[in-house]
């Protein structure tokens, strides 16, 4: 058993996203099959009271007293409510579907704030979360900084996957953009699903916002396998962008 071509994400992808999304071909319940059979060699193991990082762009306020007097409002924090996924009202990730909580956090504190890509001056509440419990992630990182290659012919078995693990990973590592449809998000969702209903707590993938060896996203997918332990506002001051051409 093993993957039928080095491209099997990529069919699948196309599958669930524009043919059959909710009742599986032969092919794409082939392609599960496969994904977590060789998603034993990627476990993770995190310890409890490891710590990550969550931000999220904006800020509560509180009133500025003098003399008996409300002068002013001073931002805050957000709680520690406000930085957890609201129960019911979840929005959508590459994890997620919208409605289904999932906690996701990264391994420092510069990888979560560029995640959430906020504006310039914008204020930043920033979170300290601690786990709680022993976890057991997949890690679809391990291919993490390698390039995209294209085989004209189906390569053996441990080329095609490492070629379907390194688009698993660019997949997942994919900005959420307020111009994503929700499609977009299907396959990422269904092998989060496949991951999380045999037993695993999370997912760890590569931040396409950073490039350090220890940067990576981690999406938990019980909240409450993860406690904030305090929260601060950053705020923004220079963000830089750099272009190179693809013609």
């Amino acid at each position: 058993m093993g993957f039928k071509s080095w491209d099997s994400y990529g069919h699948f992808s196309r599958e669930v996203t524009h043919s059959n999304r909710y009742i599986y071909s032969d092919d794409v319940k082939d392609f599960l099959a496969n994904a977590l059979e060789t998603s034993q060699s990627r476990v993770a193991r995190v310890e409890s009271g490891r710590v990550f990082w969550r931000a999220q762009v904006g800020s509560d306020s509180r009133p500025v007293i003098y003399d008996g007097e409300e002068v002013a409002d001073e931002p805050i924090p957000f709680s520690s409510e406000r930085m957890t996924p609201l129960p019911y009202e979840a929005s959508e990730g590459r994890v997620n579907p919208k409605g289904i909580r999932c906690l996701y956090l990264a391994t420092t504190k510069e990888t979560a704030m560029a995640e959430v890509r906020p504006w310039l001056d914008e204020d930043i509440s920033v979170a300290r979360f601690k786990t709680v419990r022993d976890l057991r992630l997949i890690n679809c990182s391990e291919h993490a900084f390698d390039g995209m290659v294209i085989h004209f012919v189906e390569p053996d078995d441990e080329k095609k996957e490492k070629a379907v693990w390194s688009a698993i990973d660019r997949a997942f590592s994919q900005p959420v953009t307020q111009n994503d449809k929700s499609s977009d998000y299907v396959p990422t969702q269904i092998i989060a699903e496949l991951f999380k209903c045999n037993g695993f707590d999370g997912v760890i993938y590569r931040s396409s916002l950073s490039r350090g060896s220890n940067e990576y996203n981690v999406a938990l997918f019980d909240v409450d396998a993860a406690t904030m332990m305090y929260c601060y506002l950053s705020s923004v001051e220079k963000i830089r962008y750099s272009f190179s051409s693809l013609q």
